[in-house]
């Protein structure tokens, strides 16, 4: 049923925990993962750059590597490819043009003036994704 999970990372801590549970998921559904990385444009991309990263390409790569070394440690199956673009967006994309069977994606969690300023991927990804979609929550 679930062949093909689709592992979307940015290399952050909630992204590393989405990261640690797909794997596990994937070894035991014998399933291939999937790794989506994107490199953000649109608006919070200004703002994630500033903080967070210096080159977006070369971070989105680094994070789609590091899952796809985490998922070859377990013995499973993994491809990975990196988009430039709105992450919700390719997300939802890559699941619709492929033949995904579940997403999985991490969420820092956020709520309240946060959440309404700066909205929720994980939450946009729900809303549109073709397929089921598992949300693995930050425990920080």
């Amino acid at each position: 049923m679930y062949q093909d999970l689709l592992l979307a990372t940015d290399g952050s801590d909630p992204a590393r925990r989405a990261t640690d549970h797909a794997v596990e998921l994937a070894a035991q559904l014998d399933a291939t993962l999937h790794v989506l990385s994107v490199s953000e444009e649109g608006p919070q991309a200004e703002d994630t750059e500033d903080r967070l990263r210096h080159d977006p390409e070369d971070e989105a790569a680094r994070a789609a590597e590091e899952a796809a070394e985490a998922a070859a440690r377990e013995g499973v199956e993994a491809t990975t490819e990196i988009r430039p673009g709105v992450p919700q967006e390719q997300i939802v994309d890559v699941a619709e043009a492929n033949s995904i069977d579940m997403i999985v994606v991490g969420t820092a969690g956020r709520s309240g003036l946060d959440h309404l300023i700066s909205g929720s991927v994980a939450e946009e990804i729900v809303r549109n994704a073709p397929v089921p979609v598992v949300t693995v929550r930050d425990q920080s």
